[in-house]
């Protein structure tokens, strides 16, 4: 840069020379692109990339892109589409065009700024930010720390207004709306802080720092803030990069500019305008070249910017259990190849700008994917499926990862690798979306389908079944259907309706204002296709879900197909209390006991059969698949269907703990030990740990644990309880497990534990009122085992296995 927040001036010109005889690029507005490769190095098919930003430039959904892939030293694929502005061929997308990078800003210039300043020792992550900008610890944000508004913990909302004055006296003046550490909100207010301590900590304006400690590190030719006034006049800007910019902002909006052509007036971002054009969270601008030299350098273990353990630091889980997998600044994501939807969020980082721009770090692989469009220079914009979709087809190009080799990769992730491992068996089950694949779509050729799925909806290649359903020969995927926790099963509470940003498709949230489908969803429809993992436990939603499209799809004539899962704790144990008929609702649909011991396709069939749902139903069922067998000897990984069941080891116990969670007790829901512990401020740990195992509960023993969960029931405060340990799943009944933790637990605290607020998911009103009288254990569980019985009458009746 040739002065404090500038764009070069004279520098720039001899880049853009340059770049033209190297690249010999193509004018034409359809794409001008760059050969890649070494020499005798095989490179990715990257062909497919091309298709899908002109389809989205068609669909006037942006007006340009520039695409950038790298691997390792080498650019294997660099091309501009479209025009700047959308149908002036006057002004065609070049790859030297200039960007409004918008929140790319939060990562490239004020994170790194922030880790430079902690590996000098001028400031302490885990320190409060008001020990920097004292001001700002009013008004209850005093404990919150560099770590949490790095990682989106910090409680803070999601902006300030920019039409209510200084944005710095309105953050001073906010109240946090969650305590710091319990969750993930992500905030441009916590990248307007850090730009604010960056500045009080280093004694520079923030584009001074940015030009002193970021650009001048990559030897950036083109990048950095456009700034109103940071030292120097604004007419230093050099005109001729100030013309390769990209508009992000309409030509109305522009219009009703004040001063529209000051620098800073091409901002997006209204915030980052009002502080003229330098903010921590916004007002950075540059191009591919620029990006791809930063992604280079954090690649190579930080180059000249970082040093290799801020990089880790940048790569590693910082948010808390049950959350948005975060590192500092950026979001945690799975490696860049053909199988990640089956894979977990280790090995590469992202982040993606409100203008539509987005950029992509493996280092897994040593790959990364920088996209960069200026969306919002159009009314109606949208770059979610342009980014979504050229990620994948990157993905594909690269090929699978082993999720086990990830595991050798990075040992301090192992834990979180492990559930992604599937065993070695010698014939892995084929589960309904693969059986689907095997018959090449039979049953579904020439229909327009829905599908109801999730995060764990996958085929045997790591290919979600959206996907493969969207590319199926002869199938319309016309509607997608999403249950208790979104379509990436990482959601709390209530999930909005949306668009799949790689099918297209229109999601319909079954849990949401309904839960469920009115018919307008399903107008259309030649099909319903399911494909869920349930977690084997009459009170887990889905199965739920799945009864409620049925009697939907029934009513308005349309088939139903079941593509079938195992039941994760085996299919043939059955245990525990029966439902009341009087019960029925989302948690539990139709009376069954606690541990139904039946897969989701044989429950739909159940379903079908004794509720008289008046529907065509098919159920594709499984190969390879064995009863007796638990999840884990399926030859599957697990995909976590929820946020609380990361695990075999968690869903194994989750019919037992699960069944109390209602009362006020943690059972840890924020903890990294879901369903593994219980506990509450009032428990005596010692005393609740020797009452359990006097018990002698088959497979089961029991240690005094001391627990602060970050989320749910009791967040944040210290919790006296058990850590419950299986000693032999084979023998463990789970249920009978809740239905003793609920006795003793009244016995000990009658009136702590509000034993009346369990009954939603015991489910036995008859089984509470025996707890609640003091009836022996022994009698409580001997009569839940008659009711069990008469059920597995009905049960074999239904069986497919």
């Amino acid at each position: 840069m040739s002065g404090p927040g500038r764009l070069p001036r004279g520098r720039a010109v001899i880049p853009l020379i340059i770049g033209v005889l190297l690249y010999g690029l193509s004018l034409a507005a359809g794409g001008r692109a760059e050969a890649a490769g070494q020499v005798g190095v095989r490179s990715p098919d990257l062909s497919g990339i091309a298709p899908i930003v002109q389809a989205e430039i068609a669909a006037g959904r942006i007006p340009g892109a520039v695409v950038l892939v790298g691997l390792d030293d080498r650019i294997l694929y660099r091309q501009a589409f479209g025009n700047r502005n959308l149908g002036d061929a006057s002004q065609a997308m070049t790859v030297d065009t200039v960007f409004d990078l918008a929140s790319l800003t939060k990562v490239v210039v004020t994170t790194t700024a922030v880790l430079q300043l902690a590996e000098r020792h001028r400031l302490e992550l885990d320190a409060p930010a008001a020990r920097y900008w004292p001001a700002f610890g009013a008004n209850g944000k005093q404990s919150i720390t560099i770590r949490e508004l790095l990682a989106h913990t910090s409680g803070l909302p999601a902006g300030v207004d920019p039409g209510r004055g200084e944005p710095s006296q309105q953050i001073e003046r906010l109240k946090p709306l969650a305590p710091a550490g319990r969750e993930v909100r992500y905030s441009d207010v916590n990248f307007l802080v850090l730009g604010r301590i960056v500045e009080q900590v280093s004694g520079e304006s923030l584009a001074t720092y940015a030009e002193r400690h970021v650009q001048s590190a990559l030897d950036w030719r083109d990048s950095g803030f456009l700034a109103d006034d940071t030292g120097v006049a604004a007419r230093a800007v050099q005109p001729e990069v100030l013309r390769r910019i990209a508009p992000s902002r309409t030509e109305r909006d522009l219009a009703a500019e004040a001063e529209p052509d000051r620098p800073a007036s091409r901002v997006q971002d209204p915030l980052a305008r009002l502080a003229g054009g330098v903010a921590g969270h916004a007002g950075l601008f540059g191009t591919a070249d620029d990006l791809a030299r930063f992604a280079r350098g954090i690649l190579a273990g930080g180059g000249k910017l970082l040093g290799p353990a801020s990089v880790d630091l940048l790569f590693s889980l910082q948010t808390p259990p049950g959350t948005a997998p975060r590192g500092l600044g950026w979001r945690l994501e799975p490696p860049l190849a053909s199988n990640r939807a089956a894979l977990p969020t280790v090995g590469a980082i992202s982040h993606l700008g409100y203008t539509g721009t987005g950029l992509w770090l493996d280092r897994s692989r040593g790959a990364y994917v920088i996209v960069l469009s200026n969306r919002t220079s159009l009314r109606d914009g949208d770059a979610s499926p342009l980014r979504a979709r050229v990620v994948a087809a990157v993905g594909d190009a690269l090929g699978p990862v082993a999720a086990r080799e990830l595991a050798d990769r990075y040992p301090e992730a192992r834990e979180r690798i492990a559930p992604f491992v599937a065993t070695d068996v010698a014939r892995p089950v084929r589960t309904g979306i693969d059986v689907l694949e095997d018959e090449q779509f039979r049953t579904l050729r020439g229909k327009r389908v829905g599908l109801l799925t999730h995060r764990s909806g996958v085929d045997s290649l790591g290919r979600r079944t959206a996907d493969v359903l969207r590319a199926a020969p002869g199938v319309t995927l016309a509607a997608l259907f999403s249950p208790e926790h979104g379509l990436d099963s990482l959601q709390e509470g209530q999930v909005r309706n949306g668009t799949d940003a790689l099918t297209g498709v229109p999601v319909y949230s079954l849990y949401g204002a309904s839960k469920r489908p009115a018919p307008e969803m399903l107008r259309g429809l030649d099909a319903v296709v399911v494909d869920l993992q349930d977690a084997g436990t009459r009170f887990y939603t889905y199965a739920t879900t799945l009864a409620y499209l049925m009697e939907a799809a029934g009513a308005e004539g349309i088939p139903v197909y079941v593509l079938d899962r195992p039941n994760p704790l085996t299919a043939t144990t059955v245990q525990g209390p029966m439902l009341d008929m009087a019960k029925r609702g989302f948690t539990g649909y139709w009376p069954l006991p606690t541990r139904h011991g039946m897969t989701l396709g044989e429950l739909a069939r159940l379903f079908a059969g004794e509720a008289g749902i008046p529907v065509e139903l098919h159920v594709l069922a499984m190969r390879n698949f064995r009863r007796t067998d638990w999840y884990d000897g399926s030859g599957l990984p697990w995909l976590a269907p929820s946020p609380n069941l990361p695990s075999v080891a968690t869903a194994t116990l989750y019919p037992g703990v699960g069944m109390i969670e209602g009362a006020p007790v943690s059972v840890g829901r924020g903890t990294t030990t879901p369903f593994q512990v219980v506990g509450a401020p009032w428990i005596d740990a010692r005393r609740l740990a020797d009452a359990m195992n006097a018990l002698r509960l088959p497979g089961l023993r029991f240690a005094p644990r001391s627990f602060t969960p970050a989320s749910a029931t009791h967040a944040g405060r210290t919790c006296q309880g058990v850590r419950v340990e299986v000693t032999d799943r084979d023998v463990l009944d789970s249920p009978a497990l809740g239905v003793a933790l609920a006795h003793t637990l009244h016995r000990l605290y009658p009136k702590d534990f509000q034993v009346d607020r369990i009954l939603g998911n015991l489910g036995s009103a008859t089984l509470l009122e025996g707890i609640k009288a003091g009836e022996s254990l022994r009698s409580l569980l001997e009569g839940v085992a008659r009711e069990v019985e008469s059920f597995g009458k009905i049960r074999a009746r239904y069986l497919i296995y």
